[in-house]
């Protein structure tokens, strides 16, 4: 008997760089130590892109403007502490990043590391997630200029 599958929300966390190019930055999950993006399940209270930037100051430490819009979504197996492996579809929302703390819940429990896109791409073993930040990369260039977020200025 299928499940039907539960959402969750992630960032695609990005920078740009001096030169104009842009770096997506990947966090290692808890458990396998693969290269992921911080994500979590959905918080009472909070819109999707809200909770998804949440989970990335929680995971990874970031501060910055989240995009309201999801610029993708990718499926994954997410294993509970059960043992049972629960179907989750992910809204990604792009997250420019504008600093990063420097204490965090998560601090210690998870490497982090700023990637080229299509370095990040190839490091990820989800292959609908290597499909959002292959796509995402051209999108990425075009908002990295542009305000993602409520219209707070830089």
């Amino acid at each position: 008997m299928d499940q039907p599958s539960v959402t969750q929300y992630a960032c695609l966390p990005f920078r740009e760089r001096a030169d104009g190019s842009i770096e997506v930055m990947l966090i290692t999950s808890r458990g396998t130590r693969r290269w992921v993006i911080p994500k979590g399940w959905p918080m009472k209270g909070r819109k999707p892109h809200a909770s998804a930037a949440r989970e990335a100051l929680e995971e990874a430490g970031l501060v910055g403007e989240v995009g309201k819009v999801p610029i993708g979504s990718y499926g994954y197996g997410k294993r509970l502490k059960s043992g049972e492996v629960v179907p989750c579809q992910v809204d990604v929302f792009p997250l420019k990043v504008r600093s990063q703390r420097k204490r965090w819940p998560e601090k210690g429990q998870r490497s982090l590391r700023w990637f080229d896109p299509a370095q990040a791409a190839e490091a990820v073993d989800e292959p609908e997630l290597r499909d959002v930040i292959q796509k995402a990369k051209s999108l990425l260039s075009r908002v990295g200029s542009a305000h993602v977020g409520d219209g707070s200025r830089s």
